[in-house]
């Protein structure tokens, strides 16, 4: 693969996850966990990683995270990916989280983004092309 541009609106973004966080997921206020969810952002930004390099992929760099708004138990969060850059072994993916909130008058709030960078590995976990299994 080639280098893609820098712009984060290259390529369209995708629904790769869709989870509803869960009481034990929560601190003692009732806000869920910075850490959990930082996870799930994680593992929603390596699904378009995975299908472009066709193997393992590791997390490299988390270039920004920013919490926009808090989460709460039952609120539906959907995680949208895409593609910002993609190099000879690296790729980054720009990670957008809603929340549909209130299913009484329903609404949807961005609570999250993230920039994370992940590397093509070969089964040794040495870096190797995208182009290659």
């Amino acid at each position: 693969m080639t280098d893609a541009t820098s712009d984060p609106s290259a390529s369209p973004r995708e629904l790769v996850m869709r989870v509803m966080p869960m009481p034990a997921d929560a601190n003692g206020n009732g806000d869920i966990f910075g850490g959990w969810i930082m996870a799930q952002v994680d593992l929603a930004g390596s699904v378009l990683p995975l299908r472009i390099s066709r193997g393992r992929v590791a997390t490299v760099a988390v270039n920004e995270f920013i919490f926009k708004q808090p989460v709460s138990v039952g609120d539906l969060l959907s995680f949208y990916a895409r593609v910002v850059r993609i190099g000879r072994t690296s790729i980054t993916v720009h990670v957008e989280v809603e929340a549909e909130r209130n299913p009484a008058d329903p609404q949807l709030v961005k609570v999250t983004q993230a920039n994370l960078t992940y590397v093509a590995i070969d089964r040794d976990g040495k870096p190797r092309p995208f182009n290659t299994p």
